[in-house]
């Protein structure tokens, strides 16, 4: 008869997710991944069947947990300028505890151009938050408050695309002031 799971899987999933968050997919070992979840190896294949299982799920749950916080902004009341500025400023104020960059965005470099599945985990995601933005965006032009003669998908792109830039930055050292500027000058583009 088989033992009972001892131990949360939401709550391991999480800790993974920290874990290839600071370290990336192929930075975090298995024993990094049972020092993180407090797991043997033989609990993390028996109940993920592999790293890039496990990693999978780490990844959805990054991309549940922040895109819930990003729709409910860009749904939410408020000008179009001040949803993206929220959206920048959520990079330049990243709590300190969170692990420096995004997931998603050090995925992408890492994983998106070799591997099929993340790759298209990774396109899925995209989609969602493009599509969001774009609808901002083209709600903005019929109050008057952006151009109308922009571009929806090319103002959603250089939104993702500053985002992205100002993690990576992040990671690599920026200070806030320095992630502060790049917002700013963000903003003045829009």
């Amino acid at each position: 008869m088989a033992r009972p799971k001892q131990f949360d899987e939401p709550e391991a999933v999480d800790a993974a997710m920290r874990a290839f968050w600071s370290a990336g997919y192929e930075g975090t070992s298995t024993q990094d991944l049972c020092a993180a979840t407090g797991l043997g190896r033989s609990s993390i294949y028996n109940t993920f069947t592999s790293k890039h299982d496990l990693f999978a799920r780490a990844l959805r749950r990054y991309m549940e947990f922040k895109n819930a916080d990003t729709f409910e902004l860009l749904d939410g009341p408020g000008s179009v300028r001040d949803k993206i500025e929220a959206l920048l400023r959520r990079v330049v104020e990243a709590p300190e505890d969170d692990p420096l960059g995004c997931l998603v965005v050090n995925t992408t470099v890492e994983m998106g151009p070799r591997d099929p599945e993340v790759a298209a985990m990774l396109r899925a995601d995209l989609d969602r938050r493009m599509s969001a933005l774009v609808g901002v965006i083209r709600a903005g032009q019929a109050s008057g408050e952006v151009d109308e003669r922009a571009d929806p998908s090319a103002l959603a792109q250089f939104v993702v695309a500053t985002i992205g830039g100002m993690r990576v930055a992040a990671r690599g050292g920026a200070s806030r002031d320095t992630l502060a500027g790049i917002a700013e000058v963000a903003l003045r583009c829009l």
